[in-house]
């Protein structure tokens, strides 16, 4: 089954990986964060991770590319370390769907699958790296990107070309999955399941009698539970402001500028009829006569439209030329004849017979230049101001291009250069919990922290056509815990609480053992020796405990993975302390009935089927072209990237 994949694609950093169908180069452009960061020592690049008929993934390519989906992961969580992402499964699952992607793009050669250029190119097209400013596409910057990432443009198409592929020949696998009420029948079954346990807390903090850690102590601790502690990385962002605002008085237009728009624009300025009209439309010139007839006889139209079962629309402030390109020129030029009140019709229109019945006239006089100049001033202003807007920022574009530095650039057009303090990704300060980053600085936090420390300076817009931002990365600290003098209290504290937490495990063996063997749980907790809180009598049914996806404490989940009558100790996790679960009753859940419920699980199962036969259709493929992994590779790569990045910390 898919499981080991279904754990690690919902885990912090699964979701990412899960962009890896070898795409990840195509994918790390697309959401704007590929970047050359730190790889380490990359293993030897002669050999190999696996090989599939003509093709073959190197260590060296298995080892970057799992080196990238850490970097990426870590940008979102950035206390994510290395040492987890690899013990949830990370560099497998790059693996496995790295050769998947190698087999698949063999597969597809034998049977003259191939993706068009054109397809690459608009795929290209669309990856926001690859744009200006104004977001069009940018030959300049997609050169220049590939060649600061040192990427071939050959190689960023292949994966590409990779990605298109397997969407193409994988997603077809999962359409029209049926799944019987047999098979969906003991799932959903077990959503309406209910069961009750009573669950005993044994605290961390219950034991008082937990000394102080001699200096020796409290510094083992510290070194062995440095994750715990680690700060993530913080960064200074340099930036300058460039806004519409500095082109006012070039922006405003001149007599000659003003007298040419109005020109241009007379028919928006002319004097205009509009009316508003009842419209009732009918497919025969009979029936439209008979309501006619009893407009004429002293109903409303709505009345009588609501009397043969139907209804009137309502056409608000609407031009001769409107009204003829939705009906016709009869009609319209009727309308526009008639007065307020007055009844139009049955004409013939685009659609049927039509009843028009005038609501409001509005007569609205010719505006003179001197009455519109205020407002023709706004516009030309507002359109002078972006084009220079965008001119200007072009040419910074083309100044950094061409070898600028920032500093050069920020200098050479005037601009304001500013430094923020030391950040989070999140735009908070460490030293500082009160600090709130200004308007300016919070869109540049993402792309920056994207950004490595010898980056071109990016343009970054704050307010689109208004305000953008030149801006690159300051000073960097990496992520690392602070010193231990700094945080000594927190250490001792925590310290206590493990030596706490390794007493409390030791104590819930010891009432989990009693209470197998015939005890009350009550009873064994009375006479633990210590105040421990009274055990709390808890149950539901799977669905509730589950609604909308939340995940329940780890006590309450227990109840949902244990046999009836049994007891198990639950650690409460980071060093809290212990649960005693023990298991008292399950009532067996029947959906039969429920039919709402069969087909929102069957809906929810028929995706995981689909998700199972890509992957064994991808295993098949596998089998017929004969496919050879490494089966050190894995291995192999998390001990280089656990020494490549600070022991795996």
């Amino acid at each position: 089954m898919l499981s080991v994949f279904r754990r690690f694609i919902h885990s912090k950093f699964g979701a990412f990986a899960a962009l890896i169908f070898l795409g990840i180069v195509a994918a790390a452009f697309i959401m704007g964060d590929i970047t050359s960061g730190k790889f380490g020592t990359s293993l030897g690049a002669g050999e190999t991770a696996a090989k599939a008929g003509g093709s073959r993934l190197t260590m060296t390519e298995f080892q970057d590319r799992v080196q990238r989906v850490f970097e990426n992961a870590r940008r979102s969580n950035p206390g994510l370390q290395i040492g987890s992402f690899l013990a949830q499964g990370g560099a497998a699952q790059v693996y496995d769907q790295l050769v998947a992607s190698m087999t698949l793009k063999e597969y597809a050669g034998d049977q003259k699958v191939h993706i068009s250029k054109r397809l690459v190119d608009a795929q290209i097209a669309q990856i926001p790296a690859f744009q200006d400013a104004a977001g069009n596409f940018s030959q300049d910057n997609f050169r220049q990107l590939l060649l600061r990432e040192r990427i071939t443009e050959q190689a960023l198409r292949d994966d590409i070309s990779r990605e298109i592929l397997e969407r193409q020949m994988l997603a077809p696998l999962g359409l029209g999955v049926k799944l019987t009420d047999s098979m969906v029948l003991p799932y959903a079954s077990l959503l309406l399941e209910a069961r009750q346990g009573t669950i005993a807390a044994i605290p961390a903090s219950a034991f008082q009698d937990i000394k102080d850690p001699t200096d020796a102590q409290l510094n083992d601790f510290y070194k062995a539970n440095a994750a715990r502690y680690t700060i993530p990385e913080q960064r200074r962002i340099r930036y300058a402001v460039i806004d519409a605002e500095r082109f006012a008085q070039a922006a405003q237009p001149t007599d000659a500028e003003i007298a040419t728009y109005y020109n241009q624009n007379k028919a928006a300025y002319a004097a205009r009829d509009s009316r508003s009209f009842e419209q009732l439309i009918l497919p025969t010139q009979a029936g439209a006569k008979a309501i006619a007839d009893q407009v004429k006889g002293g109903k409303s139209l709505a009345a009588a439209a609501q009397g043969a079962g139907l209804s009137v629309s309502q056409l608000a402030d609407q031009s001769r030329e409107g009204l003829t390109a939705s009906s016709s020129a009869a009609v319209a030029n009727a309308g526009f004849s008639a007065g307020q009140g007055e009844l139009v019709g049955p004409m013939r229109g685009a659609l049927g017979w039509v009843l028009l019945r005038v609501t409001a006239v509005r007569t609205t006089p010719a505006r003179a230049l001197t009455a519109v100049r205020d407002e023709i001033v706004t516009t030309l202003r507002a359109q002078k101001e972006k084009r220079l807007l965008n001119d200007f920022t072009g040419k910074i574009e083309d100044q950094i291009a061409n070898g600028g530095s920032f500093e050069e650039v920020v200098k050479d057009n005037g601009l304001k250069l500013e430094t923020t303090p030391f950040l989070l990704a999140s735009g908070k300060q460490v030293e500082n919990a009160a600090y709130e980053a200004s308007a300016d600085v919070k869109p540049l936090l993402t792309p920056v922290f994207a950004m490595s420390q010898d980056d071109d300076a990016q343009l970054i817009p704050i307010a689109a056509d208004k305000r953008y931002a030149l801006a690159a990365p300051g000073d960097i600290q990496a992520a690392a815990p602070p010193p231990l003098a700094k945080i000594r209290a927190l250490v001792v504290m925590q310290y206590k609480l493990a030596q706490g937490n390794e007493k409390a495990k030791a104590l819930a063996e010891q009432i989990r053992a009693k209470v197998a063997k015939g005890v009350k749980l009550d009873e064994a907790i009375a006479t633990a020796g210590i105040a421990l809180p009274k055990p709390q009598v808890v149950g539901g049914r799977r669905a509730d405990i589950l609604r909308d996806g939340q995940r329940p404490p780890a006590e309450v989940a227990m109840l949902f993975a244990m046999a009836q009558g049994s007891v198990k100790a639950v650690p409460a996790g980071q060093d809290r302390g212990y649960f005693v679960v023990q298991l008292n009753g399950i009532k067996r859940g029947d959906a039969g009935s429920d039919k709402a419920l069969l087909n929102q699980v069957r809906d929810q199962l028929s995706d995981v089927v689909g998700q199972e036969y890509g992957q064994q259709f991808e295993r098949a493929v596998e089998k017929e072209l004969g496919v050879k992994r490494n089966a050190a590779a894995v291995a192999s790569v998390q001990r280089a990237l656990a020494n490549a990045n600070n022991g795996g910390q």
